[in-house]
């Protein structure tokens, strides 16, 4: 039997398939997404990806699933409907949120409906107080009447966020007891397991998601684990979660709010797995699809997380200042930034008389003009295709078929006319529109961030982010580009390198200059105990374990924290020194200064971040192409009005063995297309990349 491990990424418009085999090789495949049933993609693309390479579904020992079927519960308003528990006085905390405008000077916006009704939120009289103490102990009787009311009103879901109840959760736990008695069956998320830390607003949003997409997703993975076994795949099954590790299904079952944003997460493990062995310190990834693009920073081998992220805000910005547009979760995630531009998104003409790029998309139907399946508005792909960026006739290998004339001449009905220019301008300028809107996403994790992107490479996969990425660079001063092997399938290939993860935390406040050592050692102890029972239980032995601390930090008085990492070892009476140093840096970088010597730091929370490691069937081996023997075919291609059209090379990777070409170029490949633009060169790294050198910066 040959042992293979299978990475199943779903997107909008493609759902992409990889598959390592047991010796280190990667075979990829792309199929279009089924939006009606997601879930039936997998299955048929598994079929025909085993017929086409002779293998079986026996074979399978791992499939690893990145889904963006929770954000998607969350973003189109159909999660369950869910009820709410909360202490007397705090009903409304769904409604006041935090008071942010993440539209300044916009007097129409309006924030997003809270998931859960008012008259689905009630309340009991209970308190516990800040230290753990019970004030007002709770009414057994008042919480069944709560309980019938939410019952008569058939509630799907019942969230239960109490105050205090991260120091002290028996309240909570009666509450849970109690629904459990009277209605067996009921989905239940208390917030001392989903987030047992402090701020309300943030611990009651994250709660109620847990609740509001939990049918969701366990309605999703019955019906994907049925149609694995239809095809005989028996497999364990592994979610992508937010912060770049996978969870058991059983586990993702429980707590979905851990992979809303499963699906952008794999490809920036995927490239922090490329920075590692082709030796960059600090990579931006760049990940263009059909709908978004997203980008994400690698900074001396880790991947930036984000301690909070809003969902269904637009733009996602992470944890940055302008926010509040969206519903905020409070667990950590891969820090992205997240823009509405893709393949698909469709190019219009606003009511200023200026060319706009997306939000609103194509998908995978009708899809772009060119795909001829009944589109009639042009996208981002029909501009590529105008341009001469993307072969006329054919995308994937031939799967799918391209008409260039329609393309040609829904652009020069619906922007080229109305905007009185040749239609390859128009183009070129929509496809400027388009990067600059994805630059936005890049300065959010780089100079937004205290970081300047001309310290990094970027590194660009998707379907459509090597045609964008060596412009964008230029434009950024960023001077090399790299684009993997299977850019085009790149997050599946992601999943294969990644390792089952649990982020574990809990409030813990104290002064550092007051820093009691032996408690500080106890709650460690506690959550690192927690965190190997865990992954024992996902059968992975003591040696595959590896832990790492963080800590949360701020000046007294500030309302936000900056992460640092914990030291190795023991606690001491030297820990309070070392995380001090850690965030006065951290503070510095972020923020551009530091206070000084004498200002109080405040731990506020631990977290620790356990990893089981796998060595078996997870390293891939170098796709390194052989020499292209035919020689390059060649089209006219556009590149702006200092250029204009231009004789230029298409090569396959094959071709880019052994010397290095000059731009202007295209790289057609399988799954994705990359250019390289006038003034560039480009070759193949000693790993199979395609490693272009901007000429930019000094």
């Amino acid at each position: 039997m040959n042992s293979i491990r299978v990475g199943v990424d779903i997107g909008g418009t493609f759902t992409d398939i990889a598959i390592m085999r047991g010796d280190g090789r990667v075979i990829t495949k792309k199929v279009s997404s089924t939006v009606d049933d997601y879930a039936r993609a997998i299955s048929e693309g598994l079929e025909e990806v085993f017929a086409e390479n002779g293998l079986g579904a026996a074979d399978v020992v791992e499939l690893l699933h990145g889904t963006t079927v929770a954000s998607n519960a969350i973003l189109e308003l159909k999660g369950a409907r869910t009820g709410l528990i909360t202490t007397k006085g705090f009903r409304d905390v769904l409604e006041l949120r935090l008071l942010r405008m993440p539209r300044l000077y916009d007097l129409t916006w309006e924030k997003p409906p809270a998931l859960v009704e008012r008259y689905l939120r009630c309340e009991v009289d209970e308190r516990v107080n800040a230290r753990g103490g019970i004030e007002r102990p709770l009414d057994p009787a008042e919480v069944e009447a709560v309980l019938d009311r939410l019952l008569a009103e058939k509630v799907e879901a019942i969230s239960v966020c109490l105050l205090h109840s991260y120091v002290n959760d028996a309240h909570e736990r009666m509450i849970r007891d109690i629904i459990r008695r009277k209605a067996p069956g009921m989905v239940i998320s208390i917030s001392s397991e989903v987030l047992p830390e402090i701020k309300e607003y943030e611990r009651t949003s994250t709660t109620v998601i847990n609740s509001y997409v939990k049918p969701v997703v366990g309605r999703y993975l019955n019906s994907l684990g049925g149609d694995l076994r239809r095809i005989g795949v028996t497999a364990p099954v592994l979610l992508m979660q937010s912060n770049g590790g996978l969870t058991p299904a059983e586990v993702a079952a429980e707590m979905p709010v851990n992979i809303i944003e499963s699906g952008p997460a794999a490809g920036v493990i995927g490239a922090q797995s490329l920075a590692r062995r082709a030796g960059f310190d600090k990579v931006i990834s760049f990940d263009m699809g059909g709908t978004t693009a997203k980008a994400a920073l690698v900074e001396n081998g880790e991947v930036s997380r984000a301690e909070e992220y809003s969902v269904g805000g637009g733009i996602m910005i992470g944890s940055r200042l302008m926010s509040g547009a969206g519903y905020v979760l409070k667990v950590p995630a891969i820090d992205l930034a997240e823009v509405g531009a893709g393949g698909g998104s469709i190019i219009a003409i606003d009511a200023g008389g200026a060319p706009k790029v997306g939000p609103q998309s194509a998908g995978s139907f009708p899809g772009p003009v060119c795909y001829d399946l009944g589109g009639t508005e042009p996208t981002v792909t029909d501009a590529n295709v105008v341009l001469g960026y993307i072969n006329p006739r054919h995308l994937a290998g031939g799967a799918v078929k391209l008409d260039a004339a329609k393309s040609r001449a829904a652009f020069t009905e619906k922007v080229a006319a109305p905007l009185n220019l040749p239609v390859e301008q128009a183009a070129y300028g929509a496809h400027l529109v388009a990067a600059s809107n994805m630059i936005r996403a890049i300065k959010a994790v780089s100079s937004e961030r205290g970081r300047d992107p001309r310290d990094f490479a970027l590194v660009a996969f998707g379907g459509n982010g090597p045609l964008f990425a060596a412009g964008m660079a230029r434009s950024l001063g960023i001077r090399s580009v790299i684009i993997p092997p299977s850019a085009g399938v790149f997050s599946s290939v992601g999943l294969l390198h990644s390792d089952v993860e649990y982020h574990l935390s809990r409030t813990f406040r104290q002064i550092t200059g007051a820093l009691d050592v032996p408690e500080l050692a106890a709650a460690w102890r506690a959550l690192e105990e927690q965190a190997m029972a865990k992954l024992a239980a996902d059968g992975f032995t003591p040696g595959q374990i590896h832990l790492r601390r963080f800590a949360k930090l701020h000046y007294r008085g500030q309302a936000y924290e900056l992460s640092v990492s914990m030291p190795e070892g023991a606690i001491d009476e030297a820990t309070a020194a070392r995380l001090d140093a850690a965030f006065a840096d951290e503070h510095e970088r972020t923020y551009g200064h530091r206070a000084g010597p004498g200002e109080p730091v405040e731990l506020v929370s631990l977290n620790l971040f356990a990893a089981g490691r796998l060595d078996t069937l997870r390293n891939a081996k170098p796709a390194m192409p052989a020499p292209a023997t035919a020689p390059p075919a060649q089209r006219d291609a556009f590149f702006g009005p200092e250029h204009g059209w231009m004789p230029t090379p298409v090569l396959q990777r094959g071709h880019l063995a052994g010397r290095e070409w000059q731009g202007p170029a295209v790289v057609e490949e399988y799954d994705c297309t990359c250019v390289i633009p006038p003034g560039m060169t480009v070759r193949l790294d000693d790993h199979g990349n395609i490693a272009i050198n901007t000429g930019a910066g000094p």
